[in-house]
């Protein structure tokens, strides 16, 4: 897919801008940290491009001209590529993800939604990026040349012990394993690697876990399973129309008792 750039310039007081065609865009600042929105005549959720000049998985740039000498760039975020932007415009509370904090994300594929959570935690942040296929680790990689900020591990999450010297404690714990036992996943991770009253983040695939019942009785069975491990769901969201029998889970991991 061809790259689209949306070249902007930027007013003083209120931030329009005019790509070519003479179509206005407007960036807002989402409620969430890192997090914007492109308003046009189709809105679209972007986050601050880290590296400007470069996409990672075809996605639309818009080009900001702050000065002569300054530019920003706002990289489009697809819901239906990534799992986080689809809880977003779902409109959850939070998604905990703050500039400067350390992430471990499960199943990170390709690397599309590492990418803009990349770009929300800025270079003061890092994730650690798991996956088992070897092909999407090669994109991993290549991924993490550009952006230091992103530590690649080509690792099984079923086995943390594999990967333990590699990182330390982290804020949040994002889970995005398709397999029969991706609550075990995410507990025992986060026993390893996330601090008390640290974050999480898990998207829940009915299907793989049972093809048969009703997937919202899975969801519930899930939960039941995170609640038992010392985690406590704060919100739990589906994805229509963007997947199909999913919900994600958020919430924090041993809450200490006031």
């Amino acid at each position: 897919m061809n790259n689209t750039v949306i070249k902007a310039k930027r007013q003083l007081i209120k931030p329009q801008y005019k790509p070519k065609g003479g179509l206005k865009v407007i960036i807002e600042k989402h409620k969430y940290d890192g997090v914007f929105i492109a308003r046009s005549k189709q809105d679209a959720l972007c986050t601050k491009n880290l590296i400007i000049g470069f996409s990672v998985y075809g996605e639309k740039r818009i080009i900001v001209k702050k000065t002569n000498d300054v530019i920003e760039e706002y990289r489009v975020w697809n819901p239906f590529r990534s799992k986080l932007a689809a809880v977003i415009l779902g409109g959850v509370d939070d998604i905990f993800l703050r500039r400067g904090m350390t992430v471990l994300y499960l199943g990170a594929a390709n690397g599309t939604t590492v990418s803009h959570i990349s770009d929300i935690v800025g270079t003061e942040g890092t994730v650690y990026a798991v996956e088992f296929s070897h092909r999407s680790g090669r994109d991993l990689l290549g991924l993490a040349k550009k952006r230091t900020n992103i530590v690649p591990i080509i690792e099984d999450a079923r086995y943390p012990y594999k990967y333990r010297m590699l990182l330390g404690i982290t804020d949040l714990v994002f889970s995005d394993v398709a397999q029969p036992d991706q609550a075990r996943i995410l507990s025992i991770n986060s026993k390893h690697f996330l601090k008390t009253g640290g974050y999480f983040i898990i998207a829940i695939k009915a299907s793989c876990i049972d093809s048969i019942i009703d997937p919202n009785i899975v969801f519930t069975k899930e939960v039941q399973k995170l609640v038992k491990e010392n985690f406590k769901p704060s919100e739990q969201i589906t994805l229509e129309p963007y997947e199909r029998d999913h919900a994600v889970v958020l919430g924090r991991f041993k809450v200490k008792k006031q």
